[in-house]
């Protein structure tokens, strides 16, 4: 097929076109380069299944696909924060333009939604069913409410005009190219430790994650496109949970060196347990995360190890 990933530089996007090319499919990269970045696809530049498109997804786009991942958004809270407005519109008028495009050349269109329209969840772990708890007019509202806003029009595109819709909810995901400043705890743990630098855990570090090997994430991507029976939303993501202390002192075990502990205010809104309830995808797909933990970070160790020259 021909495949078109929105956002197909970033983090997500880059190892998703890398799925796709090598399972035989025609790709088309675009990508506007503010979170993205060209060394994640310098290595397929040459393949002749691949494309690389320098494009925002606010402006609308003519192009013949089969199929159109929708990835493109900033997803950490220092680059969604950083120009708020422009989160929204990225979340809202992408979607706008992906389904337009989906609808004109009847494709399958994913949407790369978040947990984060749980918001700071009541119930746990979370099931699709559970419309969440939400600030809307919060720091990190530009980005809750711009990917629950893009799921309203997924589904209204879906049953008004009958586009071929699959949206997923991503928990918490880490791995290889993630950013070193993108402001996750995850890269923040690493980075910090191989500096040598303390690790700054918010609050008393109680709050929960669950983290989910990039490598197992894309395989679910793949498989819901593929399926027939479910348009979503769908929870993808590790049901295992690690307090934020947890993953503090495995990242310094995994790491070595001296670096401690140090405590900070916790963020305003930021969720206090996040967990997916996956039984829906378990049964769908046959899919539930296979990458440990603590073997998931030391591929991502070794990654940051030669980013940063540690």
């Amino acid at each position: 097929m021909r495949i078109l990933v929105t956002g197909g530089a970033g983090f997500l996007g880059s190892h998703l076109c890398d799925r796709l090319v090598k399972d035989g499919h025609e790709v088309i990269c675009l990508d506007n380069f503010f979170t993205g970045r060209k060394v994640n696809i310098a290595h397929l530049l040459g393949n002749p299944q691949f494309e690389l498109l320098r494009h925002d997804i606010i402006d609308p786009l003519k192009i013949e696909v089969d199929q159109i991942y929708n990835l493109a958004c900033p997803a950490s809270p220092p680059h969604y924060q950083y120009n708020p407005i422009k989160t929204t519109k990225t979340s809202v008028m992408g979607a706008i333009n992906c389904l337009g495009l989906a609808k004109r050349v009847k494709a399958r269109v994913f949407q790369a939604s978040t947990s984060e329209v749980y918001g700071d969840p009541q119930v746990h772990p979370q099931p699709e069913s559970y419309w969440g708890h939400v600030n809307p007019v919060g720091r990190r509202a530009c980005y809750d409410e711009g990917k629950r806003c893009a799921e309203t029009l997924f589904f209204d595109y879906h049953r008004e005009n009958k586009v071929d819709i699959r949206v997923v909810r991503i928990f918490n995901t880490y791995g290889p190219r993630m950013l070193a400043n993108d402001g996750r705890v995850v890269s923040n743990f690493i980075v910090q430790a191989l500096k040598g630098e303390d690790l700054t855990v918010y609050g008393d570090g109680s709050q929960t994650r669950s983290f989910c090997f990039v490598d197992d994430l894309i395989e679910g991507f793949v498989r819901f496109m593929a399926q027939n029976e479910s348009v979503g939303p769908m929870n993808l993501g590790n049901p295992g949970e690690f307090t934020m202390l947890q993953l503090a002192e495995l990242t310094i075990q995994l790491v070595g060196g001296a670096s401690k502990i140090v405590h900070k205010p916790l963020p305003p809104d930021d969720p206090r347990q996040r967990r997916p309830d996956i039984a829906l995808a378990k049964k769908l797909l046959n899919w539930e995360p296979r990458v440990r933990l603590e073997d998931g970070l030391r591929q991502t160790i070794e990654y940051f190890r030669r980013q940063v020259g540690a």
